[in-house]
């Protein structure tokens, strides 16, 4: 969730996973050797690439057009854009495939094919992994917003912009879309269609599908809408469908660094290191810390993370806020906060700095921002209600406020009016949660999984945001889409999950 949520794996997250679909031209109706026939769709080779070192994936690459408006199938088409990962077993894969959810909203799925492949290797070995990126991202039609010259559009992820500034963004936006994509149909609803109809096009009869983050609420409701046609289902860091993307971000943030302060409390060389005058209480001094920066921003000379060049740069208070809720998302990176808040109160903030220039130079391509808004417009700005509750917490209301910003001005779709309604089923149904994720937390699992008749809940020791490729879970999800029954599942090789012990320098943490 949040404006850049991430759904990867939490060793690989670390927000290094920028990857790029490089498919070679889409195949021609001429029956060109080199293409590939999966059900009524012509696949051609492809490589999806990572650029933060994870190996290439070899796959099949095509381009699927479908109405943009499905009540005028004979005005604007878009193509949808989708990798196809042939299952390793040369006899070919089982009818079955996976079709894989990415998050955000706003994230395409063939971007983090490396990741999706590493944390699916078990599945590969019997089933195909089919890639769809979502309509408005990655090269379905992306939503993205463009200056007048046709150049992306720049909006500072390290600050919260004011009312005018977002205004003139989002009129902008508005204006590069015109002749090329009407917002209203980027939904969602829209997207399960295109799920469904890419389905029908491949020729299969039932799909597993498996969501993460932003993901998971569109598996749950492509299983409501399409039952007759979902094998089996994930959910990966689960959002309930009740919940109003972005309206708990504050408290739920608080509550995964009060536990991890209780782990810090819990290792006598970390309690010794940050037990300062408010007590070692993270969540208080990142309040002073906060406040003193929102008093007075900081000049900050440091070297870049990227080059080494020595640079300078306005450390504020937004700056601080975007990187606590960003790095919380992954515990090998949160683990590095109680260091350098300490360092900032000392007044070296050179390492806050650098670390924050590293999540917002990893970030900003992401996500597509015109395909979240399209979301979140229709699906969850309508039921946002300010809880007063945020104004005590780290995050504070801005974040919030600012999610839904937008959406006056952006044209609003429609959610099914069972959109809201809790996901009920017997299919057979596998949801992870890590424990100490910021965003989608463990009591999100148990509320959802509560009302599958065939479900189970893994809650992943010390994880944060993202699970699928932690410990055993490859292993685990493997048999899971094999067998499909998740409650015989024998997960006790999660045991060994543990917890990042916090930085009490820069050499590491204590053993």
């Amino acid at each position: 969730m949040r404006l850049r949520t991430r759904i990867l794996p939490a060793a690989l997250a670390a927000a290094t996973l920028l990857a790029g679909c490089q498919p070679t031209p889409p195949a021609s109706a001429t029956g060109d050797a080199s293409t590939r026939p999966y059900g009524r769709i012509a696949f051609r080779p492809c490589v999806l690439t990572s650029e933060q070192g994870l190996p290439p994936v070899e796959a099949q690459c095509a381009s699927f057009p479908v109405a943009e408006n499905p009540a005028q199938p004979d005005g604007r088409r878009i193509a949808l854009n989708i990798a196809w990962l042939p299952a390793d077993n040369k006899g070919g894969g089982t009818p079955d495939p996976v079709f894989f959810l990415a998050g955000g909203p706003g994230q395409a799925a063939t971007d983090y094919a490396s990741a999706i492949d590493m944390a699916l290797n078990e599945v590969r070995r019997q089933r195909d992994i089919v890639l769809i990126d979502q309509r408005g991202t990655g090269k379905s039609n992306p939503l993205d917003c463009r200056d007048a010259k046709g150049a992306p559009l720049p909006l500072d992820d390290t600050a919260v912009p004011d009312e005018a500034a977002l205004s003139a963004y989002v009129g902008q936006c508005l204006k590069s879309l015109q002749g090329r994509a009407d917002p209203r149909f980027y939904t969602t609803g829209e997207a399960i269609a295109d799920l469904d109809a890419v389905r029908a096009a491949l020729g299969v009869e039932k799909i597993n599908v498996m969501g993460g983050s932003y993901g998971t609420r569109v598996a749950q409701q492509y299983a409501m809408h399409y039952p007759q046609h979902t094998r089996s289902v994930v959910l990966d860091g689960v959002a309930p469908n009740r919940l109003v993307v972005g309206g708990e971000f504050a408290q739920r943030l608080d509550e995964a660094l009060r536990k991890q302060d209780a782990q810090c409390a819990k290792l006598p060389a970390c309690k010794a290191r940050f037990a300062g005058a408010s007590g070692g209480d993270l969540i208080a001094r990142l309040h002073a810390l906060k406040a003193r920066l929102a008093a007075t921003p900081v000049q900050v000379r440091y070297h870049d993370p990227d080059s080494n060049a020595l640079k300078q740069d306005t450390l504020t208070a937004d700056t601080l806020i975007g990187l606590v809720h960003g790095v919380s998302y992954v515990p090998q990176l949160s683990s590095l906060l109680p260091l350098v808040v300490s360092e900032a109160e000392q007044g070296r903030y050179e390492s806050l700095m650098a670390i924050a220039k590293v999540w917002s130079g990893q970030v900003g391509d992401q996500l597509n921002r015109g395909m979240q808004w399209s979301v979140v417009c229709a699906e969850d700005a309508p039921r946002y209600r300010p809880d007063p509750a945020d104004a005590d917490t780290v995050l504070g209301p801005d974040m919030a406020r600012m999610f839904f910003a937008a959406c006056p001005q952006w044209p609003r779709g429609k959610a099914a009016a069972d959109f809201t309604a809790p996901f009920k089923s017997d299919l057979p149904v596998l949801v992870i949660s890590g424990e100490l994720d910021p965003v989608t937390p463990p009591v999100y699992g148990e509320e959802v999984v509560k009302n599958l008749r065939h479900g189970r809940h893994l809650v992943l020791r010390g994880q944060g945001h993202g699970g699928m490729g932690v410990g055993c879970m490859p292993k685990l999800l493997g048999r899971f889409f094999e067998t499909t029954d998740a409650k015989a599942l024998d997960a006790t090789c999660l045991d060994s999950l543990s917890y990042v012990p916090p930085f009490t320098s820069f050499n590491g943490w204590e053993p």
